[in-house]
């Protein structure tokens, strides 16, 4: 029981700190499914990546919390006043819906289709994803866009949600596809980063609700349970700390840390998995 454990706490680090930063949480879970295949270790990743995204969920709603009140309050009282002073948040919160729609779309016909299912459990797929996104990452590396939350356009939060549709390849960031986005748009680090973020909520509550049928359809023993449960706590915790850690980076405009990790870990995946 303690080795389950102690295997799930190593899973729920993986999402954890995965998920925040442009690397992609699920292509480092499919390397450690690979790494890990012929142990004894019994997983449900589906159930898994349901929990843990949910871990991740809470640590981001709880970081962006401030803004997350914010923008509700001003979405409803522009709705009841129509006072110019709520108009800013009020045009933030439609460009959050239009920029969920491209993914939100695609994604249903990528599961009704199983478009990618054949790619799903390609580590090698993962490997070239990761190289992709060193490419893009550093094609923007030394962006300095000026556009602040205010200047957004409807067709920019709509290019970045296209943007955000590309992450439903396995093994590419969602973050780091929205963030390329955001800076091809002109956005500020700071904007692109947020506006990013603010993104991931509605997506990341989408995902958790139709996973609820596998909660409900899973026959887990109560041991079992505490794993995932486990995995699901560990990753919210370090989902919180290595988002703070990741807007540092944006900020200082260190990108290319993850361009370098994206070359080796892509590389050595093509080589050795």
């Amino acid at each position: 029981m303690i080795i389950d454990i102690l295997k799930f706490i190593i899973l729920g680090l993986i999402q954890g700190i995965t998920e925040p930063i442009p690397v992609s949480s699920s292509g480092h879970l499919l390397i450690f499914q690979k790494l890990i295949s012929g142990s004894n270790l019994d997983v449900d990743f589906g159930l898994l990546a349901t929990l843990t995204n949910f871990g991740s969920l809470i640590a981001i709603a709880i970081l962006f919390r401030k803004d997350i009140i914010n923008l509700f309050k001003s979405f409803f009282g522009y709705l009841k006043t129509k006072k110019q002073e709520y108009y800013d948040n009020y045009k933030y919160c439609w460009l959050i819906v239009i920029g969920t729609i491209p993914a939100g779309i695609m994604g249903i016909i990528v599961t009704k289709l199983g478009l990618f299912d054949a790619l799903e459990k390609n580590v090698k797929f993962v490997g070239i994803t990761l190289l992709i996104t060193a490419l893009f990452l550093f094609l923007i590396r030394k962006l300095k866009g000026k556009k602040s939350p205010n200047q957004i356009t409807y067709k920019d939060a709509l290019v970045v949600g296209l943007f955000q549709t590309v992450a439903l390849l396995p093994g590419i960031s969602r973050s780091g596809a929205t963030i390329v986005g955001g800076m091809t748009r002109k956005f500020k680090r700071e904007t692109a980063f947020n506006f990013s973020f603010i993104l991931y909520i509605p997506i990341s509550l989408a995902t958790t609700v139709l996973g609820i049928s596998d909660l409900v359809n899973s026959n887990l023993s109560v041991n079992m349970w505490i794993c995932y449960l486990t995995a699901t706590a560990i990753a919210g915790i370090f989902t919180y700390f290595a988002t703070i850690w990741f807007r540092n980076i944006v900020k200082n405009g260190k990108l290319i840390y993850f361009v370098i990790y994206c070359l080796i870990v892509g590389s050595l995946v093509l080589i050795f998995l």
